[in-house]
């Protein structure tokens, strides 16, 4: 086949539509319309470049049309041509929120849409929220508004910015009681807490986590606080690289206890080993940050409720036991 009809069957074909006949679904909340994650079990592909490009979070791989199609069924360039050109004319469905935008959403660019949202503020949705359900201390919450990174979303849902290396917000972690997403239109960089001119450098998973761990370590001195939003970009890559340039700098990868936090430690392992600086896994004793900080709040209420009990005069006794017949 000549190179124009390859160039052509790229026009004609998308990355979607291989994905779709192969039985990989969208996973719409994690989505977004640069970066669209489509899911077949444990697999993941995130389609970019407007369906032309697609990388795995979980792997190295990643490239256009044909190097999709050799990496899903395992052939050569010649046979992934040919199964390409079997669906010419096949058209992937359109993802719900891709059917369902709203003009004004489209129109309307990812700094403006976050400025234009109110910070959180004491008693409001947003603060109950990361307060109430997700335990964050008032301390942290308000480091992150002193540092302009969180928002109020929708339903009393938060936006947690993520910004580029000059500190322009590129998108935003949606989490909510009913909500978990990324900004519409944004691109996922890093969600950064804690000084510019730091020398340790954790990445979590989600912004929820960074700010857990923040409050777990008591906002630890020269150290910034990230998460990549569940995802692996080479933004985001990208982005962690730049960071460690400097000498004398540690990466810990504090991602989740789980298959997949493994392999973005891995990722973080590579990027520090690359760069020369300091390495460390620091795991969380349960699936994640957010929920180690859970634990910790809880058991500190019931000590505290135990203590106030014994300075009551009440007295907490075993279970009783039945006395022995005979």
């Amino acid at each position: 086949m000549e190179k124009r009809d390859i160039e052509d069957l790229r026009g004609r074909v998308a990355c979607a539509a291989v994905l779709e006949k192969a039985g990989f679904a969208i996973d719409v909340k994690e989505s977004t319309r640069r970066a669209v994650k489509h899911r077949r079990g444990c697999e993941i592909v995130i389609v970019i470049h407007d369906g032309r490009g697609w990388f795995d979070p979980l792997s190295d791989a990643k490239g256009d049309l044909f190097s999709l199609v050799m990496h899903l069924d395992g052939v050569d360039f010649a046979e992934a041509v040919t199964r390409i050109a079997d669906l010419i004319g096949f058209v992937a469905s359109d993802p719900a929120w891709k059917r369902q935008s709203r003009t004004s959403d489209l129109e309307a660019n990812v700094p403006d849409r976050w400025t234009t949202r109110r910070k959180p503020w004491t008693g409001s949705a947003t603060w109950r929220y990361l307060s109430e359900v997700r335990f964050l201390p008032d301390a942290i919450i308000g480091a992150a508004l002193g540092q302009d990174v969180l928002r109020e979303g929708p339903a009393g849902s938060m936006w947690a910015a993520h910004t580029d290396a000059a500190g322009a917000v590129t998108g935003w972690e949606e989490r909510g009681p009913d909500w978990r997403g990324f900004a519409s239109g944004g691109a996922k960089t890093l969600f950064r807490l804690g000084p510019a001119d730091a020398e340790r450098f954790c990445v979590t998973e989600a912004a929820i986590d960074a700010m857990s761990l923040a409050a777990i370590e008591g906002l630890r001195e020269g150290t910034l606080y990230l998460s990549t939003g569940g995802g692996w970009s080479p933004a985001t890559e990208a982005a962690i690289g730049e960071l460690v340039v400097r000498a004398g700098v540690q990466l810990v990868a504090a991602t989740d206890a789980n298959s997949q936090g493994e392999t973005f430690a891995t990722r973080c392992q590579d990027i520090a080993e690359a760069a020369h600086c300091g390495w460390l896994r620091l795991r969380p004793s349960a699936e994640d940050w957010n929920a180690v900080l859970k634990i910790r709040v809880m058991e500190r209420r019931e000590r505290r409720e135990e203590g106030q009990g014994r300075r009551g005069g009440e007295t907490r006794l075993p279970h009783a036991r039945r006395p022995r017949q005979g």
